[in-house]
């Protein structure tokens, strides 16, 4: 119950990292930024207090791997970020969740795995779901609205990436692999933002700074501890039906609370995303490794 308890309260706070991230007067890749710098020095007084430390002998294989994964997960962030300030939460976080279908796809191609009748089945309903979603008829918000939805995509295919490169992590797992990825997120975004108009943090007012530390600290630091230590002790189809508290949680924040519309078609588009990409999950995943990065 334990174990339930943290993945829920963690995919609760995952949910409602849009409404944060919108208050915060950043560019999404400074909102990144810190939110990774925030992050690791919440893991790093974690681990202080757990009393481990990182070995470079354990961990200098997968270090190629590691900074990788970790660029892809802060460009991840950008893009995502970028979604909630050109759309509604809801349609984002619907684009967003296009990623377990992609990993679906290219895994054959990668890792030799076989595609299953139900796999091609979940990946055409779940394409066909995001078709309804980006249609013309399914919404309302013009090429502002549009152009949120591509960010989600983007997201979703760099969030695949990460999924992806983590399958060859062979010798780092858990907070350690989190936090490794966390600092290579600082290493790459740092010379970006240089390169793309600096680094603001004077801009922040007293609200923006809050909503800041929240994302930092509540919705990655903690929030990947309780997700972290709640995967050892869960199945793996229990993982992948509460993961779907997540995307839930940010739709009723968007719709209920920030009035955002959302069409029926989107309704649907967005339900047949989740539902045939869970189905795939709980069928094909016996035990989860997965780690999540929003």
């Amino acid at each position: 119950m334990n174990a339930k308890l943290n993945l829920i309260l963690s995919m609760t706070a995952f949910g409602t990292i849009g409404l944060f991230v919108r208050n915060i007067p950043l560019t999404s890749a400074e909102i990144a930024f810190f939110r990774a710098v925030i992050a690791a020095v919440c893991l790093l007084i974690y681990k202080f207090i757990i009393g481990t430390h990182l070995r470079f002998a354990d961990i200098k294989r997968d270090l190629p791997l590691l900074f990788l994964s970790g660029a892809a997960m802060g460009f991840n962030w950008v893009f995502l970020f970028e979604a909630y300030q050109y759309t509604s939460i809801s349609l984002a976080t619907m684009s967003y969740y296009f990623a377990p279908v992609i990993v679906t796809v290219v895994s054959p191609i990668l890792f030799k795995e076989k595609l299953t009748r139900s796999q091609i089945i979940c990946f055409i309903m779940s394409t066909f779901g995001l078709i309804l979603v980006i249609s013309n008829g399914g919404f309302s918000g013009g090429s502002q609205n549009l152009k949120g939805i591509l960010f989600g995509l983007c997201a979703a295919v760099l969030y695949a990436t990460v999924i992806l490169l983590n399958k060859g992590i062979r010798n780092v797992s858990g907070v350690d692999r989190t936090l490794l990825q966390f600092i290579a997120v600082i290493f790459v975004l740092f010379p970006y933002l240089q390169l793309t108009g600096g680094i603001h943090p004077e801009t922040l007012t007293t609200f923006g700074l809050i909503n800041l530390l929240l994302v930092g600290i509540l919705h990655t630091g903690i929030t990947y501890c309780l997700y972290l230590s709640s995967l050892k002790d869960l199945k793996g189809q229990e993982v992948a039906i509460l993961s779907y508290i997540d995307p839930m949680v940010a739709v009723l924040i968007s719709v209920v609370f920030l009035k955002e519309n959302i069409t029926l078609q989107q309704i649907l588009g967005g339900l047949m995303i989740l539902g045939f990409t869970l189905i795939n999950e709980v069928k094909t995943k016996p035990k989860s490794s997965k780690v999540k990065y929003k």
